[in-house]
């Protein structure tokens, strides 16, 4: 998994370097079509977009990666989805499915402290993180560290004998 995530980031890095320089040598010859644009109206949208353009590449990264987290939480208090949400988005050695949870995992959280402590962290070192290993790379990490901390879960639980649910990294 880690070589597969870490090729296409790789990939991932190759195509989005080759279409911001496609992208800069197109608004160099249509900076003038700019001026004659009309500008979009809303001032919510000015203000989310705002508030985006402020942010830095690490956040923006990791705004995805905490919106995901909070996704799967809610998840969590659907009484419907409990059944699906056990199957695949917690990591037990004794499952059926094995592979699946070791990445779905990483997103789960039961408890709301745990997840708004988690994504704090991750929100206040995304921005060097990023600025050193870029987008691509950081998200190749930290799917990789979500996989290989639940396969060292997996095999603390087989050493152990426990084998009860668990949710994170």
């Amino acid at each position: 998994f880690t070589g597969s995530a870490f090729g296409s980031a790789a990939i991932w890095q190759y195509e989005s370097l080759k279409s911001r320089v496609q992208t800069y040598f197109e608004e160099a010859r249509a900076d003038w079509m700019d001026k004659m644009r009309p500008q979009k109206r809303g001032d919510f949208r000015k203000q989310v977009n705002s508030w985006w353009n402020n942010l830095t590449e690490g956040q923006r990264t990791v705004t995805g990666i905490i919106a995901a987290n909070v996704f799967v939480f809610c998840l969590w208090r659907v009484p419907g989805m409990r059944r699906i949400m056990f199957t695949y988005f917690t990591s037990n050695p004794s499952s059926r499915a094995l592979c699946s949870p070791m990445l779905l995992s990483t997103f789960s959280h039961f408890s709301l402290f745990h997840m708004a402590a988690n994504m704090y962290v991750l929100w206040s070192f995304s921005s060097s993180i990023v600025s050193l290993l870029g987008c691509e790379q950081f998200i190749a990490v930290y799917l990789s560290a979500g996989v290989i901390s639940t396969f060292v879960s997996y095999i603390a639980k087989m050493a152990t004998g426990r084998f009860e649910p668990s949710l994170g990294a």
